[in-house]
């Protein structure tokens, strides 16, 4: 069914309903209702209304994010093709990337809804990304822009109760983004290939998701070279510093308050954190 034309009434009232139960912590209804099932205008105008409530709150911009990137994931959702979001500073928990007693401290989950993880490779550009004199983002131009690789975790969690959700609500709701970390120990692209890594991510030593490289859009850097199109596309292009979540390379899993999750990707040191009682 397509969408009526969805008036800024609407977009405005998506937005007060997202950000309400992200204040309160206490899930919402689909957003669908008020801007329809396909109209992704509505949907990223939605999402760029909660990151300026964000950004207005004091928090900035560090990168971005690439939600649905693989099968399973989009088939876990109910939806067929990759979305993007926002990453904000004040959703890096990466003092929690090493083990508690060694450096690192519990993650809080007094920000989250009803959450769940996934093991992802990350990107830190080294350069804008911008088409070439033809018009073109080539994946050429994309690999020489990162300057490093890394094993990242995304605490995914959606504002939408039981996880009710069209392409349109995830969207809207930042790409159901959450919170991240990040590894300390990038690697150049000479020391490892995002398409060719092995994932397994475990729960309290018990192994919850495997996965690849190449079940993210057939290659992580493939995503970032989607995003750098559809930022460009929207005006607000990739640029130098920025991190990049590339997406999932395994099913998502819910966790519990206490639980420890490594996430192992071949190239890397584990990645592991452990969330508070």
């Amino acid at each position: 069914m397509t969408s009526q034309p969805t008036l800024a009434g609407d977009i405005q009232a998506a937005v007060e309903r997202l950000d309400a139960a992200l204040a309160t912590r206490v899930p919402c209804a689909a957003v669908r209702d008020l801007i329809g099932t396909d109209d992704l205008e509505a949907a990223y105008a939605v999402q760029q209304g909660l990151v300026q409530r964000r950004l207005t709150g004091g928090a900035t911009v560090v990168g971005r994010k690439i939600g649905a990137t693989s099968k399973a994931v989009q088939d876990q959702l109910g939806v067929d093709q990759p979305d993007f979001g926002y990453l904000l500073d004040d959703m890096d928990v990466s003092y929690g990337a090493l083990p508690v007693g060694d450096g690192g401290r519990p993650i809080s989950m007094r920000t989250l809804v009803q959450p769940r993880v996934e093991a992802e490779v990350a990107f830190v550009l080294g350069a804008d990304i911008a088409p070439d004199t033809e018009g073109e983002i080539t994946l050429e131009r994309v690999r020489a822009a990162v300057d490093v690789a890394l094993p990242a975790l995304e605490i995914v969690d959606s504002r939408i109760t039981g996880w009710d959700i069209g392409f349109t609500d995830t969207v809207a709701d930042n790409a159901s983004s959450g919170l991240y970390v990040v590894g300390r120990d990038g690697l150049p692209l000479s020391q490892v290939e995002p398409r060719d890594v092995e994932m397994s991510l475990t729960i309290n030593d018990e192994v919850r998701s495997t996965g690849n490289g190449a079940a993210c859009l057939g290659d992580p850097l493939e995503a970032l070279r989607w995003l750098a199109v559809q930022a460009f596309r929207f005006g607000d292009p990739l640029r130098a510093g920025h991190l990049v979540l590339s997406g999932a390379l395994g099913p998502f899993v819910p966790f519990a308050p206490g639980d420890r999750v490594t996430a192992s990707i071949s190239g890397f040191a584990p990645l592991t954190v452990q969330f508070e009682e």
